[in-house]
């Protein structure tokens, strides 16, 4: 009997030890940081910060140009994204990341947006939350916290196989978006062109910030309590010290300021950003 117990405590352990290691293996195998996902999904659980995401003003987007597509994931998995085509034969491709409510219309406007003034870009806005979209802060901070980064990760790369060979991507989100367009930027390697990230929370990881092959521009605004101008200053130092290109465009301005469905909506600095990282995606692609 001692026996058996001890075979069957020693097989537990062995059980034990691979599984940690099969899930050590896998968060290894991400491209992405996790870290930076981690600890923007934290901020969900902080009361201040849900107060501060008061629930979208009411929106209306009805698109002339683009339509919601499905494709598959690396996972094997279908995943869907908001697909602008453009109206000649191109390669290039701006993956555009929804902020923490979902593939919203507000999303859907601004994709289209890119795509009319980009002229011979696609445009795929990719739905990070499969299917889910959130009206209030607590559903929005559920959704996010639910991502998980091994599944946003394929449904990205699934992506870029649906783009094809050849394919050269440039990418730009907002706030959790944010944070995965730099995600996707260090996934495309050397077919990443251009990387914008609004208020998103940027990797801290400098080994990982090392094998990006785009310049990237952020855009913040320093009235943010939580990617703050602290948080901004590290990620230039760490750039910086992964001989990196950043550009840092800071605005006085609130956390999704550029949100036209957010009460703390700055239209200025929202239409000025705009501009900026329109030129900064068409040079990307030059």
């Amino acid at each position: 009997m001692k026996k058996i117990i001890l075979l069957g405590t020693l097989l537990a352990a062995t059980v034990l030890v691979y599984i940690n290691y099969t899930l050590q293996e896998s968060k290894a195998a991400l491209c992405c940081d996790v870290s930076a996902s981690a600890s923007f999904n934290a901020l969900a659980d902080d009361a201040a910060f849900l107060a501060k995401h008061e629930s979208p003003i009411p929106f209306k987007f009805e698109s002339t140009a683009g339509e919601m597509i499905t494709f598959t994931a690396t996972d094997g998995k279908s995943a869907s994204a908001f697909f602008l085509k453009s109206p000649t034969k191109s390669k290039k491709y701006l993956f555009v990341f929804q902020e923490w409510w979902g593939l919203n219309e507000h999303i859907r406007q601004e994709a289209e947006k890119y795509f009319n003034d980009l002229g011979d870009v696609n445009v795929l806005a990719i739905d990070l939350y499969d299917g889910k979209v959130a009206n209030s802060p607590e559903d929005a901070g559920k959704y996010m916290q639910a991502a998980e980064p091994a599944r946003l990760e394929a449904i990205i790369k699934g992506a870029m196989n649906f783009a094809g060979k050849g394919a050269k991507f440039s990418t730009v989100g907002w706030c959790f978006g944010g944070g995965w367009s730099l995600n996707a930027a260090l996934l495309a390697g050397k077919k990443a062109k251009a990387c914008v990230m609004y208020y998103g929370m940027p990797t801290k990881d400098i080994e990982k910030l090392k094998t990006l092959k785009t310049p990237v521009l952020g855009i913040f605004g320093s009235e943010d309590k939580w990617i703050n101008p602290e948080v901004v200053a590290d990620f230039e130092k760490n750039m910086q010290t992964a001989g990196k290109s950043l550009d840092v465009l800071m605005y006085e301005a609130d956390h999704a300021f550029a949100n036209p469905s957010n009460p703390r909506y700055k239209q200025e600095y929202a239409n000025e950003a705009y501009q900026k990282s329109l030129a900064f995606i068409k040079n990307g692609f030059n």
